[in-house]
């Protein structure tokens, strides 16, 4: 989003509530706003209607986890670091190692870029 003082938290409070607390991540280059998982479409979708297209980069860890809850769902909203990506057994190709009771894991991609454009 392009940097104007003041404003661009103000419009993400306006888009996401007052009670959200926006951080600011300096340290990347560029810098870059930090908030919630649960607000992700919500953000993305107003940035969407605002600019026309975004540009999301969603980051992880090198291994990444899932839950055979993940793996067997059916909807595309997800807490863990796939995004949905491997929901209802979407990665077949993955060969997962069961970790426990319901954690899987793949040694898998550190970065993820979504280009998400208006439908109009």
């Amino acid at each position: 989003m392009p940097y104007q003082e003041g404003s661009n938290r103000r419009w993400i409070l306006e888009e996401l509530g007052e009670r959200i607390r926006p951080e600011w991540n300096n340290a990347m280059t560029p810098g870059r706003w930090e908030i919630a998982r649960p607000h992700l479409r919500t953000i993305v979708s107003a940035l969407v209607e605002r600019f026309g297209e975004v540009d999301v980069y969603l980051q992880f860890s090198a291994t990444e986890r899932c839950d055979t809850r993940c793996r067997d769902a059916a909807g595309d909203d997800c807490t863990c670091s796939c995004m949905g990506e491997n929901h209802g057994g979407a990665a077949y190709w993955r060969n997962w190692m069961l970790v426990g009771e319901t954690t899987l894991v793949d040694v898998a991609r550190k970065e993820r870029h979504l280009l998400v454009r208006s439908r109009s």
